[in-house]
């Protein structure tokens, strides 16, 4: 009989996280795949990062997971978005050598101390009552557990759909986890079904790349990992095209034979990425769109047509990708393809990614009715985290919409759900200007010291960073410049001048002048990183707007500071409405924040309901005294 501490069902992106977390904590951990050549797969686009997900990758390198590092190793591409933008929605991305990728993630899982990697497909979770005890394989061998983490993607009752073809199926001609869902659903785990897709891989030597623009990487590359000191590499390009009033004819002309319109797709897509057919029919004004042809790594031809995720026919994808300038004479590798699956509704989870229900049993990524490889790396360490916490018998780890992106992430499913696969964006997070991704190691370096994940040496390296930091904002706070000295360097850049002395600080908050323009009038800057003085640049240049947003968040931690208890029974709460009872009670939120935030919960139910809080806190204070 094997026995371990946690069990991770998927070896995915969440799965890697979770399991490396919990092994990490000193927790004797399995993690179990369909098949130990998928583990950390990218069955979509081969990139890492993007907008308000490069945040979560940071956050999880903060936290002490692993991403961020397999990223940086691992990229031919980097790229910073959103830079025309403010410091707050700067977003990294980076293209990644697929295989590459998994070949380094497999040999850190196979490397960790206390994790053992097994070839199984899990087909049920074994309860006592409603405890957890372990997992069943198709094999019908037994595993044991204390808690046991689902993290299996898109793969439960998976089935792939191309035009009039459908069959069972997950990514990459893999098998699907049909028993596994079946049997969670028979447990009383409420399910869903959603649907994603992805674009044909076709040959690079198929391409005309002349008839396309460039689209070279940044330099020099900004990694993804605190870690990382430096990356220097040969990037590969990738190029941009367009779809034109062809592709669209063709399109338009064979809607009828698309699954998404002929009803062969029940499950909901992903509105902030559709498909090409459903682009071309909801912004029919669009004369074109955009499609990009990305590398799949360095030691293959394949490309990915980013932009061109489709379901149709085999004959109809060839015909709208040939129609494509540079793409006239493309030939496939690999067709794109629309796959259904089931997965949970997160509304059963609490914020710690275990199930209210079912004690010991978590569920983080796509399982959850997220999408992306980085919102499901996102839950899964904080799933793995937790797992190891509560079995340790110490307090979890939640993070709150004002500390992380994760936090955002996971409370918008645990609180709000999900009617289709959620996408992470920044415009989700209300804190965005304290919440950056070049601050995500000052919100949560800390957090992963404290639990184990963050290693004495790296914590050392942190808290002298923040400690140069601050002290150069200081000095540059107290460093005092002449009229003689200020006035021709503001006259240079078309400044308006001064009578009488500034500080340093008060120049870099003027628009247009940066950190690197104070050596023309400062030959005492000190030796720090070009990280920590990008640091002090924005903290002084945003100085008022970030303590005009604390001083929100003061108001959101008063709000999360008013616990409700586990036993509460909202329906005998008079003067909530009845709809506002039935959330509250299939929810349970932990806080009168949280139940805030809760969908069909009013402004008017919260305040009834705090109300009967500090009624009930009353009655129990006098019951003591």
């Amino acid at each position: 009989m094997k026995v371990y501490d946690v069990i991770v069902v998927g070896a995915g992106h969440a799965g890697c996280e979770a399991a490396l977390a919990s092994a990490r904590m000193g927790l004797k951990t399995a993690i179990f795949t369909l098949n130990l050549d998928s583990i950390a797969n990218m069955p979509c686009n081969p990139s890492i990062g993007g907008t308000a997900k490069g945040h979560l990758v940071r956050e999880i390198d903060a936290l002490g997971g692993q991403m961020g590092k397999c990223a940086d190793a691992t990229l031919i591409q980097s790229k910073m978005l959103n830079k025309s933008s403010g410091p707050a929605v700067y977003s990294l991305r980076a293209q990644i050598d697929r295989r590459q990728y998994q070949i380094v993630m497999k040999h850190i899982l196979e490397s960790q101390e206390n994790l053992e990697i097994r070839q199984y497909e899990v087909t049920d979770v074994i309860f006592e009552g409603n405890k957890v005890k372990g997992v069943i394989t198709n094999t019908d061998a037994l595993f044991f557990s204390k808690a046991v983490i689902i993290a299996t993607g898109t793969y439960l009752k998976s089935r792939i759909i191309i035009g009039d073809t459908s069959y069972e199926g997950g990514p990459d001609g893999l098998f699907p986890a049909n028993k596994l869902s079946i049997n969670l659903a028979q447990k009383g785990i409420k399910q869903r079904r959603f649907k994603t897709g992805t674009p044909a891989r076709v040959h690079k030597n198929s391409i005309d790349f002349s008839k396309m623009s460039i689209q070279n990487g940044d330099e020099p590359i900004v990694p993804f990992s605190f870690e990382t000191e430096k990356i220097e590499i040969n990037q590969i390009p990738c190029y941009l095209t367009y779809t034109n009033k062809k592709t669209h004819e063709i399109i338009r002309n064979n809607l009828d034979r698309s699954p998404l319109y002929s009803g062969k797709i029940s499950g909901t897509g992903v509105r902030y990425c559709p498909s090409i057919e459903d682009k071309i029919v909801r912004f029919a004004d669009k004369e074109r769109h955009q499609v990009f042809i990305e590398p799949m790594g360095l030691m293959t031809d394949e490309m990915y047509v980013q932009g061109m995720s489709s379901s149709m026919p085999e004959d109809v994808q060839e015909d709208m990708y040939r129609s494509i300038e540079g793409l006239e004479n493309v030939i496939f590798m690999r067709s794109a393809y629309a796959i259904e699956y089931d997965c949970f509704d997160p509304l059963q989870l609490l914020p710690t990614m275990e199930f209210r229900d079912f004690d010991g049993l978590y569920s983080a990524g796509q399982s959850n009715g997220s999408s992306g490889y980085e919102e499901a790396a996102a839950q899964g360490i904080i799933a793995g985290i937790n797992a190891a916490l509560k079995i340790k018998t110490l307090p979890p780890l939640v993070l709150d919409r004002s500390e992380a992106y994760i936090g955002v992430l996971i409370d918008d499913l645990v609180t709000k759900g999900t009617n289709e696969p959620y996408r992470m964006m920044t415009s989700r997070a209300e804190y965005r200007l304290i919440l950056r991704q070049d601050n995500a190691d000052e919100r949560l370096t800390a957090k992963g010291y404290q639990i184990g994940l963050i290693n004495q040496e790296r914590y050392d390296k942190f808290l002298i960073k923040m400690e140069n930091i601050n002290k150069e904002i200081e000095r540059l706070k107290k460093k005092n410049v002449s009229p003689k000295l200020a006035n021709p360097f503001f006259e240079k850049r078309n400044q308006q001048t001064i009578n009488s002395g500034i500080t340093e600080a008060s120049i870099l908050k003027r628009e247009g002048i940066s950190y690197e323009d104070l050596y023309e009038i400062d030959d005492q800057i000190p030796n720090i990183t070009k990280e920590e003085k990008q640091e002090a640049e924005i903290k002084i240049k945003y100085e008022g707007y970030i303590e005009k947003q604390l001083r929100q968040v003061e108001q959101f931690k008063k709000m999360e500071k008013i616990l409700i208890p586990k036993d509460i029974v909202f329906r005998e709460i008079a003067g909530l409405r009845t709809e506002a009872k039935q959330k509250l009670e299939n929810i349970k939120p932990g806080s009168l924040g949280m139940a805030s935030r809760i969908s069909g919960v009013s402004p008017a139910d919260i305040q009834v309901l705090y109300v009967y809080l500090e009624q009930q806190r009353r009655k129990k204070k006098e019951n003591l005294q």
